[in-house]
């Protein structure tokens, strides 16, 4: 699902990229991204999490992806040359991502997986294209966050089969996940740093 206005205005300032650079710190301690690993963020938005995730990993590349067409052309006019000759901007659905199976090695998801409408066939997504032994990293909300009074009128959120702690928990399972790493306010949200486990594709 696109972000709306205020969702945009809420992502897209430099408060929201302090915060990420701090969830990077936070997975730099838990878990090392090998140099030149091959790296996707899903819901890329204007591109500061691409930016940021070239700059502490040095991966091979970073492929930037986001179904919206506004957020690409921002994150191309956000990044510099330099950035851009690794980091590869792409319009698409976190529900089919353009990959193969087990071909990337990490997978950034800040704040995405409670925008789609099918969450877990975004999760499963994220699960095929990782190799065994891949990084998902996740920042995730819970309703009691974006379904109360005043953030159904500011954000737009899909509001059937949301899910809560227990649900996240047991799909991350089933989708082949080993949690490593969590941060958790259970009526609020999520950081995990999740793995594949081998002999799940």
């Amino acid at each position: 699902m696109k972000l709306n206005w205020a969702e945009r205005l809420l992502v897209n300032n430099p408060v929201r990229v302090m915060i990420q650079r701090l969830m990077i710190r936070w997975i730099k301690n838990q878990q090392v991204v090998a140099p030149e690993a091959r790296v996707l963020e899903v819901g890329c938005g204007r591109g500061a999490g691409a930016r940021l995730l070239l700059e502490e990993f040095q991966p091979a590349w970073v492929h930037a992806l986001d179904l919206d067409h506004r957020m690409i052309r921002d994150a191309a006019a956000y990044l510099r040359p330099p950035q851009r000759e690794k980091i590869f901007l792409l319009v698409g659905d976190a529900h089919q991502l353009p990959y193969g199976n087990g071909v990337l090695d990490a997978v950034f998801g800040f704040g995405v997986l409670h925008h789609l409408p099918h969450w877990r066939a975004g999760l499963s997504e994220i699960a095929r294209v990782l190799k065994a032994g891949g990084i998902y990293f996740l920042e995730e909300f819970y309703p009691p966050l974006y379904q109360n009074f005043l953030a159904r009128r500011l954000f737009l959120h899909p509001e059937p089969d949301r899910f809560c702690s227990p649900d996240l928990h047991r799909a991350l399972m089933e989708a082949g996940f080993r949690l490593q790493a969590r941060v958790e306010q259970k009526q609020l949200g999520i950081l995990a740093l999740a793995t594949k486990e081998s002999g799940t594709i």
